[in-house]
């Protein structure tokens, strides 16, 4: 999680909203990514997107059955589905986002799902996740 921490922090100085994801495969980093909507100007460009797609590049499946991903918010409705389809063995999350968040908070997307169950952790260094958000929506907020 901390390094899906340090690629939040990439995000923010880009001008994202601060998001990291680490996929890992046992010990080992197979991608990592922050978000990149406003800088790619593509919608689908979250950090757990891009996360998925690299690793199922780099391993060569769709199915990422062996794998876990580390992200810094609860993933949203978009990303949920990617992280179901994709059949992640664990989906361990930093921040709740009790707005917009699909794995426990708005809906736990996964619980309707008849793929083999995903394993989902919330509030993995919490306080850490959400405050680079804070810090980041209060920067927004003061520069309008």
């Amino acid at each position: 999680m901390r390094i899906a921490l340090i690629e939040a922090g990439l995000s923010q100085k880009e001008g994202e909203v601060p998001v990291g994801a680490v996929i890992v495969k046992g010990e080992e980093i197979i991608s990592l990514s922050h978000n990149m909507t406003a800088k790619n100007k593509n919608s689908l460009a979250h950090a757990e997107m891009i996360a998925i797609n690299e690793a199922s590049t780099i391993l060569g499946s769709e199915r990422l059955t062996e794998c876990e991903m580390f992200v810094t918010l609860e993933p949203c409705a978009m990303c949920a589905g990617a992280i179901l389809n994709s059949r992640l063995k664990r989906a361990v999350f930093g921040a709740y986002d009790p707005l917009n968040g699909f794995l426990g908070s708005v809906i736990d997307l996964l619980q309707y799902s008849t793929y083999k169950k995903t394993e989902v952790i919330g509030g993995v260094l919490e306080k850490d996740c959400r405050e680079i958000l804070r810090v980041f929506f209060e920067m927004m907020r003061k520069s309008k």
